[in-house]
């Protein structure tokens, strides 16, 4: 039988205390249970963690990362992406505290237990999180750097599905009618029309407008044509009419005339500012959201781009289609659009179910 030998007490005390806390915290009676614990403990040899040990973990798992890191940036992922993992990873691994090689299942369920029940974090957050483990397992297996991938017997943790949010047919009116300039409208008609990314939105190109489509450059650096309605051709080239600068964006950024109702924006030397760059995603954000404040409607570019993907599946375009357009790489993110309330649902029901 392992002894303990005089130098480990303090570590074997102190996971005695550690044990008994848990025991008082999950409603244990702690006098029936602390002499059983106290014998249980006293057949095992218990040493703290070596430091030299834990140090290797972390160069270990640090290299990993890393390497990892740069098959995100090869593969064509964006920039926010890459950190997202950078931030999240590293922060899981050092949480749980084992090398690559020694994580389990049961690690991994420890962990997203510990992190609901006591960091109290939502089922969405701790199913991101198991999300970014399978994809750092799963480059870890494909690069043979591991022999197991402990994330394949973790179940998905349930989340409360979130309604899609889209515009009425009435509320799409509305902000069509009292958009205050032709740039807004613009906006607005590109985005219903094409129901692009706003990244995507701000990074188009006067070049790349071209007889009802519009070359975008989505996700990842990967390009798509989006197709444009006559609504939204008619707003763009009544919007054209009234630049007067030489930018090649769409929607211009740092730039405004009297005409266009806005304020120039000019340093000191009358130069313009940014004079070829294109409008921020932050601009876009607070355009949509103040139009929409007025109207008392939620309003963001999200919500447009959703509203063109759920008009398109409801008015017959097959969902294969409507994926492609969005520029998604999985037909199950595109699966979400399908927002369907109990009328239509019955209505459809009477028509299709005999």
């Amino acid at each position: 039988m392992p002894q303990i030998v005089g130098d480990n007490m303090s570590a074997r005390d102190d996971l005695f205390n550690r044990l008994c806390m848990a025991c008082v915290s999950a409603g244990c009676d702690l006098d029936k249970v602390k002499d059983s614990l106290y014998i249980i403990l006293a057949n095992y040899e218990i040493t703290d963690r070596c430091t030299e040990v834990a140090l290797l973990q972390e160069d270990i798992n640090e290299m990993l990362v890393k390497k990892f890191l740069i098959s995100k940036m090869v593969k064509g992922c964006s920039e926010r992406t890459v950190k997202l993992y950078g931030d999240e990873v590293p922060k899981i691994l050092a949480k749980i505290g084992k090398t690559v090689d020694d994580i389990t299942s049961d690690d991994i369920r420890l962990y997203l237990a510990k992190r609901m029940r006591i960091d109290g974090v939502t089922n969405t957050t701790a199913d991101n999180e198991l999300r970014y483990l399978r994809s750092f397992f799963n480059y870890l297996m494909a690069e043979e750097a591991v022999m197991k991938n402990p994330t394949l017997k973790v179940d998905k943790i349930k989340c409360p599905k979130k309604e899609v949010e889209t515009f009425s047919e009435m509320e799409i009116e509305l902000l069509r009618e009292t958009a205050p300039d032709e740039r807004i409208k613009c906006m607005i008609e590109v985005l219903f029309s094409t129901g692009c990314r706003v990244s995507e939105l701000v990074n188009i190109k006067l070049c790349e407008i071209d007889d009802g489509r519009i070359l975008v450059h989505g996700k990842g650096n990967k390009d798509r044509t989006v197709y444009i309605n006559a609504k939204a051709q008619i707003a763009i080239a009544n919007y054209l009419k009234l630049r007067e600068d030489a930018n090649p964006y769409l929607f211009a950024g740092g730039y405004f005339n009297n005409r266009l109702g806005y304020k120039l924006m000019w340093w000191r030397d009358k130069t313009l500012v940014a004079p070829n760059e294109h409008l921020g995603k932050g601009a876009v954000e607070h355009i949509t959201r103040h139009i929409g404040k007025k109207l008392g409607i939620r309003a963001n570019p999200h919500k447009f781009r959703k509203t063109c993907a759920t008009m398109a599946l409801r008015r017959g375009m097959p969902i294969e289609q409507v994926s492609k357009m969005l520029g998604h790489e999985d037909i199950k993110t595109t699966q979400i659009y399908l927002n369907i309330d109990a009328k239509e649902l019955e209505h459809n029901h009477k028509k299709y179910v005999v």
